[in-house]
């Protein structure tokens, strides 16, 4: 599963004028309720509106303090009319509280430059609330200096939601310091930041800084190729990697931020820690975040409860999650309800993903749509999809036009399409291009691609390099490719000393790593590789074993395999049986059995049907069998005439 979290994180902080319009009120009052701690606790058991009516009966008296609190108390209320006498009265007295929240009220009133006036009073008066505000302000008039001097000053006064906005601003210009101060906020409880500076040390943690300025991981500190680089304010190296980050994530997520919990969710299911990894995924897909529901589903999927599952992806994607959108549709045509699964490819398409095209594709194609399977290929290829690409090709290939297959290969394969890499490899062998043939075998054997490990260790054994042979040819096998094993197995086999006479009471000799080869061969089917199995079985003497795999061959078609099958039944008396197995092997074409036929004839003086089988021997060869077979056709010639 895929989660494009990043997206979504820099769409939502990368615009910060819309989004402190939406929230100013809320976070200016909450500021204000912060500095200002001068309400009266004496009664500690009185009522809210018991301390209300003992602030306003004050206030109307003339406190300045309690005109302050008052004045806030109905500033968060929302009653701007009857708050601003309150505020004005208590700024007057120079209450910066006062000054800092009728600068909230006339924000509000939409005076935004006289609400300036009064943030900047607060804040030379040493109001941290107060200078974040005004740092807001003047960043969103574009005054990034005169931001930076008020946020920081907020910042370094220990203001959350100040050091926040002061990330934010350095972040925007890509300045080092932006980490401190994430850290710093982060560390008071704000969870945007603590979201935001996880996701910044799992950045650095999976991925190299790009650029001449990297990290260097063994030392922890910031190097560049021409020299030392100044670390800015509060640059530091990387601390804990993706520990860290985790340790964020679930700061943030603990406060109900959902995208921190979808990270998390994310980072545990990495470690395999499935069932918390759920926890986190379900309490941010009961949060709205799509992505949660999404990878919800896939594991319930994978944990076998497919019904849930597609409750979760049903969820995801009526919140327009593509991915949970194409998960539905390949949940339905796996059900054979295909109109089901393209009406739900299509939503993916809809919600812009561009696999919902590709599986549009591989639907149609399954179906034997190819012109509309066609169409929607080159929807996703032209979208920049490498698989949508190859696909594209290889049903042009199918339909005969090499020529407009060979581009979107190229295409598909630059793009990192392995799959492409190896069909551009058969596209030039089948031109007898074997140079460039073997080298998009190479690209594709270099990425993992077991049958174009295969040919690039089939081309080294052609050209004498038995050494680069197997190493290819173990990559191959290792990949599951029966024939590469047996290739791999028959050079380590030409390696083996030949065999000594046998030595009496010699204890068995252990299987080599060729025998275990061939024998990982033999059981996917490769019917050589049961010969020579069957072949080393029986130079161990173990006849049981032999036969086993001698029989498993000749069934599946090897005419060796017959052949030595009836040698084994022969020398252990079932001559009736061997017979079946040689007369299989010769009507297959092999001359030897045809001779043993025709020796097996001659004996019961059967001599017109040794003759037969001498013929046929004669006919298959090879060139010592047709002499040997000629001679006993003549001496059975003579016989039948005498």
């Amino acid at each position: 599963m895929v989660f494009m979290g990043d997206r979504a994180t820099l769409l939502e902080t990368g615009r910060f004028v819309q989004r402190h319009a939406r929230n100013a009120a809320d976070e200016i009052i909450e500021a204000a309720g912060a500095v200002d701690e001068t309400v009266d606790t004496t009664a500690e058991h009185e009522t809210e509106a018991e301390t209300e009516a003992r602030h306003r009966r004050a206030a109307e008296s003339g406190d300045a303090a309690s005109m302050s609190v008052f004045g806030a108390l109905l500033l968060r209320r929302g009653d701007l009319d009857a708050a601003e006498p309150y505020l004005r009265g208590a700024t007057a007295e120079g209450d910066r509280a006062a000054a800092n929240n009728l600068g909230v009220l006339l924000h509000q009133r939409g005076y935004p430059d006289e609400a300036a006036g009064w943030w900047r009073v607060a804040a030379v008066a040493g109001s941290a609330p107060a200078a974040h505000a005004l740092g807001r302000h003047h960043r969103e008039r574009g005054d990034e200096p005169g931001a930076e001097y008020w946020l920081r000053q907020s910042a370094e006064q220990g203001h959350a939601l100040g050091a926040y906005a002061l990330a934010d601003l350095l972040e925007h210009r890509s300045d080092v310091g932006a980490e401190r101060w994430l850290r710093a906020a982060a560390e008071q409880g704000h969870r945007e930041a603590a979201y935001r500076l996880a996701l910044s040390l799992e950045r650095r943690a999976t991925e190299p800084v790009r650029g001449p300025h990297t990290y260097d991981t063994a030392t922890g500190l910031r190097t560049a190729a021409d020299g030392p680089v100044p670390t800015g304010d509060g640059a530091a190296a990387p601390k804990g990697g993706l520990t860290e980050a985790e340790q964020w994530f679930r700061q943030a997520a603990a406060r109900g931020h959902r995208r921190a919990a979808l990270h998390l969710g994310v980072l545990l299911e990495k470690r395999g820690e499935l069932k918390e990894a759920g926890r986190w995924y379900l309490t941010s897909a009961k949060d709205g975040e799509a992505k949660a529901a999404c990878a919800l589903g896939f594991l319930l999927r994978d944990a076998g409860d497919e019904e849930s599952a597609a409750v979760w992806w049903l969820r995801a994607a009526q919140d327009g999650d593509g991915n949970a959108a194409n998960a539905l549709g390949a949940l339905h045509a796996a059900r054979g309800e295909q109109q089901t699964a393209e009406r739900w490819y299509r939503a993916a398409m809809d919600a812009g993903d561009v696999n919902g095209a590709y599986n549009l594709g591989l639907l149609c194609a399954a179906q034997e749509r190819n012109t509309q399977a066609e169409q929607w290929y080159r929807r996703a290829a032209y979208a920049g999809h490498r698989e949508a690409a190859n696909a594209l090709a290889v049903l042009l290939l199918q339909a005969g036009d090499a020529g407009g297959a060979e581009p979107w290969f190229s295409k598909a394969a630059e793009a990192g399409s392995v799959d492409a890499a190896f069909n551009l490899g058969i596209l030039h062998a089948g031109r007898d291009d074997d140079r460039t043939a073997l080298s998009w075998y190479e690209r594709a054997a270099a990425a993992g691609h077991t049958e174009a490990a295969l040919q690039v260790g089939i081309a080294c054994l052609r050209d004498g390099d038995e050494q680069s042979a197997e190493r290819h040819l173990r990559c191959a096998a290792g990949g599951g490719s029966a024939e590469a094993a047996f290739r791999l197995a028959s050079v380590l086999d030409a390696r083996r000393p030949a065999p000594g006479p046998p030595v009496l009471g010699a204890p068995r000799e252990e299987k080599s790593e060729c025998e275990e080869w061939y024998e990982r061969a033999a059981q996917q089917g490769h019917r050589r590789a049961q010969v020579r199995v069957g072949m080393l079985a029986a130079g161990r003497g173990d006849v049981a074993e032999a036969a086993r795999w001698y029989r498993e061959a000749a069934e599946a078609g090897s005419r060796n395999g017959a052949f030595n099958l009836g040698l084994l039944l022969a020398r252990e008396g079932g001559e009736r049986e061997a017979a079946l197995w040689w007369t299989r092997a010769a009507h297959a074409g092999h001359g030897r059995a045809a001779l043993r036929l025709a020796l097996l004839a001659a004996r019961r003086g059967e001599l017109t049907e040794g003759r037969r089988w001498c013929d046929r021997a004669v006919e298959l060869g090879p060139a010592e069998v047709a002499e040997r077979a000629a001679r006993l056709s003549e001496a059975l010639h003579q016989e039948l005439t005498a």
